[in-house]
């Protein structure tokens, strides 16, 4: 992935009072009445297929993360896919797990709690909105909702995460949202977000996040290289996740019968296949190494169906078929 280096840059903090308004300099009061965004399309009623067509147009809030290589969830090889139209077609699951089909039920009920915690009022706003200067039109965004009545603050940005999810916000906005509300910032040319989270179902916070414009301008940067992928129909490097490899089976998904290629002399890949027959040595000694951990507490723990250590448990309990079956626990 990208290597975004702004976690020290990003100052997120919690939201306390509707009635602490920011002091605005006259510049960024005179930013906030010059710069106006495009309205590039009205979503009030669009079919979900022509709101995907428009999103292909550039990046939106949600892919800036992902553009810029730091979405935990999404690789940049799979955004992208699906901008180039190489993506398969999924379906929303309401019958079982789908984030984003709770996520989407549950943002009017965050956008609700937040107004009734804070006061502020909001408003939907049903457009793709795009970068106003030429040299950034591949910036789009899709703003969840404006807030209106308060200098303070501008946009609400609504999230819910479950319980793996949760884990991400331990110390406040996760990095990949703040680069989305920034991203949102730069197209809007707003001053100010709120970040309203739903954990697990039972637990919001919320959170406001200042434009940054040294964030910002690193941003751009990367987003301006990864549509140069798009635009040149070349794909971008592919990182570990799962979600790259999912797109790689996309790209490639046959081989043709008795095709060769000859890398010898390709410094790059060669330099890669060394690195992966190094990696491929350290992690069989590793787990020879952690064969041995495991045959020696066996034989410490014999004929017990449990075993606690000072940084957690060990559970070897008798399955149905006879067997017993080793379960290491490490305490949080």
């Amino acid at each position: 992935m990208t290597n975004l280096a702004l976690v020290n840059q990003t100052v997120t903090q919690p939201y306390k009072s509707a009635h602490e308004p920011i002091a605005f300099t006259d510049k960024a009061k005179n930013a906030k009445q010059s710069f106006k965004p495009i309205r590039l399309a009205n979503t009030k009623g669009m079919a979900n297929e022509d709101w995907l067509e428009i999103r292909k147009q550039g990046i939106g809030s949600s892919d800036a993360p992902t553009a810029c290589g730091i979405n935990p969830y999404k690789s940049m090889l799979e955004l992208w896919l699906d901008k180039t139209g190489r993506a398969t077609a999924t379906k929303v699951e309401i019958d079982g797990y789908s984030s984003l089909y709770w996520g989407n039920k549950l943002e009017p009920l965050v956008a609700q709690f937040y107004q009734e915690k804070t006061g502020n009022k909001v408003r939907c706003v049903n457009a793709v909105l795009q970068h106003p200067e030429y040299d950034k039109s591949f910036m789009l965004a899709n703003i969840d909702y404006l807030v209106v009545g308060t200098d303070e603050v501008q946009i609400l940005e609504c999230k819910t995460t479950g319980e793996h999810g949760a884990k991400l916000w331990r110390e406040g906005v996760p990095l990949y949202v703040t680069c989305q509300v920034q991203h949102q910032l730069a197209v809007t040319g707003k001053q100010s977000a709120h970040v309203c989270v739903l954990l697990c179902g039972h637990e919001t916070r919320i959170y406001q996040v200042e434009r940054d414009e040294q964030l910002i301008e690193q941003l751009i940067e990367l987003e301006r290289q990864f549509w140069h992928y798009v635009k040149t129909d070349t794909p971008p490097p592919a990182d570990h996740s799962k979600s790259a490899s999912q797109a790689i089976k996309q790209l490639y998904p046959t081989a043709n019968k008795l095709s060769k290629i000859d890398l010898k002399t390709d410094d790059t890949a060669n330099q890669l296949f060394n690195e992966l027959l190094t990696q491929r040595q350290l992690i069989d000694d590793s787990e020879k190494q952690r064969d041995q951990c495991k045959h020696q507490l066996q034989m410490l723990i014999k004929d017990n169906e449990l075993a606690f250590f000072n940084k957690g448990s060990i559970s070897w309990k008798q399955t149905k078929k006879g067997n017993r079956r080793f379960v290491v626990y490490a305490d949080d």
